[in-house]
């Protein structure tokens, strides 16, 4: 991979696809798609779409569509460089470690990977052959031997520099293991005397771990640092084996801790997944929600379990996903707890859970004294901040309405003292007049690729060069399922046939278009032979 296409991934890491277009026009949820108005003013009700879980965008009014780099070059009359710098600037990456001057980077994280990778097999193989750290893996962890492997679970054999003399026999330097997050400061093993968890990505390449210690002795987890390949702020533990079942399923369950993952995998809830020693962030939310919008959470109801719900709460506000808590552990302090118990228990627990504003008002309720003045304003206080969090006014009514029951008071004199957490609207920012000749013909071709790619045999009757660039063969992909999906065959050959005559018609007119613009600055001999151009052109309309 070049250089620059590693800075556009690392840009497209970084910025959904709804919040850069979410800057020019106002978005809604239906179902697993986003729509709004076109920013062109082209269409009379919403016909742009958004995809999160593909990360494109079309304008079905406009025909316009792409990823978050066609989008700005659209929306802002730009070239694909200014568009990059823009976007770059907004996501925080730094262009000029991407730049031809230095193409190393993308050799680091090659390199990188590869190490990982030979780590892992390197950790598995040392499990196999340690007796003792097979007994407390698959007994004292009762994990099963499917678990272990689907997870691709190790041990970091005691000595200091085991692993490291591993790989330097293999060619790799100790830069490269630096970058690779698996060296300490001293320059030796990151990681030593632990079953070694793999933090997988979603594409399942290795790109760091979670180590447990087996005995006594701190810290009890030890994680890989961030690296060019690992951002905790992002990366979510158990994705990678959970987004099957989440997408079957229709919902996610966030636990606390890793082991939490694996064991609830390993007990059948296979939607289990976590944000792996840091807390919740937008982006782990976001990232989530471009799956389902049923967002389950299984916190603990200790003091620091209460503060995560309130902020998922709060960053959840504005991304349109239905937060509960799961509320039943059976006297169990985690979920790995209450599958070692009875993992029937667990997969029950999973579907019994409360809305995550009420679970943290009866928290909050049973820390306080209602019954008392002081107990009543503290509740309040609490109370309002979060249901300001709430974006839906109806929700936000309801949950004033409980407050204020519990506390034997009027809504309104309660929504008195409430301080105003919500934002001012949003002002849109502006979008660049749209060539409208070119996009009727590129509307026309968009039809004619799609029902190429995906239509079947009446695909066969359509002649044109295919793109190679993923983003666009998914926006054709929603260009098909949007216009086309369920047409019988018979409708789509008249359809293809319809749309190559339209396409002719398209290219005619641009065409005459062109030239009637190099006319205005033609000498006479050269208007003469654009005007017979033009004419012959005509005839053909």
């Amino acid at each position: 991979m070049k250089s620059m296409e590693e800075a556009k991934e690392e840009i497209k890491a970084r910025l959904s696809v709804e919040d850069v277009v979410g800057q020019y026009i106002e978005l809604k949820r239906a179902g697993r798609t986003l729509k709004g108005r076109s920013p062109w003013g082209v269409d009379k009700t919403p016909s742009f779409m958004v995809s999160p879980e593909k990360g494109i965008w079309h304008d079905f009014s406009a025909n316009k569509g792409g990823d978050i780099f066609t989008f700005i070059m659209e929306v802002e009359g730009v070239p694909f460089r200014e568009a990059m710098e823009k976007l770059a600037a907004q996501a925080g990456v730094e262009l000029k470690k991407y730049s031809a001057g230095d193409k190393k980077i993308a050799q680091v994280k090659a390199r990188a990977r590869e190490a990982l990778e030979l780590s892992t097999k390197y950790y598995q193989i040392c499990l196999t052959k340690n007796k003792p750290v097979c007994e407390y893996v698959f007994y004292k962890r009762n994990l099963n031997r499917k678990t272990v492997v689907e997870f691709r679970i190790g041990y970091s054999p005691q000595q200091g520099e085991a692993l490291k003399n591993f790989l330097t026999k293999k060619g790799y330097n100790q830069r490269e293991l630096e970058a690779a997050g698996l060296l300490n400061r001293f320059g030796g093993d990151m990681f030593r005397g632990r079953m070694m968890v793999p933090f997988i990505d979603t594409n399942g390449a290795v790109i760091g771990y979670t180590a447990r210690i087996l005995d006594q002795g701190e810290p009890k987890y030890l994680n890989t640092p961030d690296t060019l390949l690992f951002n905790k702020s992002r990366y979510i533990f158990g994705l990678y084996q959970a987004k099957e079942a989440i997408r079957r399923e229709g919902f996610v369950v966030i636990v606390e801790g890793n082991m939490d993952v694996i064991s609830s995998h390993q007990a059948g809830v296979k939607q289990a997944v976590a944000t792996s020693g840091t807390a919740m962030t937008e982006q782990h939310l976001k990232i989530l929600s471009r799956l389902t919008s049923d967002i389950r959470l299984a916190y603990d109801g200790d003091e620091a379990g209460v503060k995560a719900t309130e902020r998922a709460i709060n960053l959840a506000g504005g991304l349109g996903v239905n937060l509960t808590v799961i509320s039943n552990y059976h006297g169990a302090k985690d979920p790995d707890e209450l599958i070692q118990k009875d993992a029937e228990l667990w997969r029950a627990a999973v579907n019994e859970r409360k809305p995550a504003v009420e679970w943290l008002l009866d928290k909050y309720e049973e820390k306080l004294d209602l019954t008392t003045g002081p107990g009543k304003k503290e509740f309040s206080d609490v109370a309002m901040r979060v249901i300001a969090y709430l974006k839906d006014p109806v929700e936000r009514k309801h949950y004033e309405q409980i407050v204020a029951k519990r506390i034997d008071v009027d809504v309104a004199d309660l929504v008195a003292k409430k301080v105003d957490f919500e934002k001012k609207p949003k002002r849109l920012k502006t979008v660049k007049n749209s060539e409208k000749g070119t996009d009727v013909l590129r509307g026309v071709e968009d039809n004619l690729l799609a029902i190429m790619l995906y239509g079947g045999e009446a695909g066969t009757k359509v002649n044109l060069e295919l793109p190679e660039d993923e983003a666009r063969l998914l926006e054709l992909e929603m260009v098909y399922e949007n216009r086309y999906k369920g047409w019988e065959n018979s409708a789509l050959e008249k359809e293809v046939k319809g749309l190559m005559t339209r396409r002719e018609e398209e290219i005619r007119k641009v065409r005459i278009a062109e030239l009637t613009e190099k006319l205005e600055k033609a000498n006479d001999d050269e208007a003469n032979d654009i005007l017979r151009e033009i004419m012959k052109l005509n005839k053909g309309l």
